[in-house]
């Protein structure tokens, strides 16, 4: 038994996104391959799409995605045309297709969209020197902001999850990807900032980012950069403390 759910626009690709499905394995090209979800790149009817396959889920997990909580697949549709609703970019949703027996979820599907983006916010991180990275920082601040203000918390708000083109003369868009871990609430402002910590902040970045969030938000700089150094620092430090122990070795935030 299965479910597919479109979007009323592209409900014409019903039939061809089931097809391709079924031969998920075989056709497409792959753009992770990963242990837990992978992701393919396919055109179907004149439309490139991206298929995003989550990984099989434990007996228990199957049960429950069944029968008590939303799937992975359902929650990454719905939670993009909630932002799309707010004016928040991401991908746009094409379907979700959930494949279920009477024990639970076997697996499952989210498609969009394919974005055409100029990088992700890694390379910010990797490339100190990298054209209008202090402009960059700046627009992703505000987008962040944005969410924020929307009661969005990105629970996955991490490096490789922001997309981002390059409109030009000094302009970007950001698109959210992996959207199936979100919570909807108020957020005060230790959870605004601690909603920055996954992102692996530089020192030099986080000068940055803190002085921009401080002036949309009406805080000091130096309460703002206080508290979004330091829940950066505590979760850099929980992510290499292993490594740490191990080598003996000091950790150094970059530049």
């Amino acid at each position: 038994m299965h479910k597919i759910k479109l979007h009323p626009k592209y409900k014409h690709l019903e039939e061809s996104i089931l097809a391709y499905l079924d031969q998920f394995d075989a056709s497409g090209t792959y753009v992770l391959k990963g242990s837990r979800n992978s992701i393919k790149k396919v055109e179907l009817e004149g439309v490139e799409l991206n298929v995003k396959q989550f990984k099989k889920p434990n007996l228990f997990n199957a049960f429950v995605y069944k029968y008590i909580r939303k799937s992975k697949a359902k929650r990454s549709f719905e939670y993009a045309n909630l932002l799309l609703e707010k004016d928040i970019l991401t991908p746009f949703p094409i379907a979700y297709f959930d494949r279920t027996n009477a024990l639970g979820l076997q697996d499952g599907y989210y498609v969009s969209l394919q974005v055409n983006y100029d990088f992700d916010f890694r390379v910010l991180i990797h490339q100190p020197k990298f054209p209008n990275r202090n402009t960059i920082l700046e627009q992703f601040t505000a987008f962040t902001f944005k969410l924020h203000e929307n009661n969005i918390n990105f629970l996955d708000h991490s490096p490789g999850n922001t997309l981002i083109v390059d409109k030009g003369e000094g302009n970007y868009d950001f698109y959210l990807i992996d959207l199936n871990r979100m919570t909807f609430e108020s957020l005060d402002f230790n959870k605004r900032m601690h909603n920055f910590r996954r992102l692996w902040l530089s020192k030099t970045m986080i000068k940055i980012m803190s002085a921009t969030y401080a002036k949309l938000y009406d805080k000091t700089y130096k309460e703002t950069h206080a508290l979004m150094l330091k829940h950066s620092r505590d979760f850099q430090c929980k992510v290499d403390a292993k490594k740490l122990r191990r080598s003996g070795r000091k950790m150094k935030f970059g530049s």
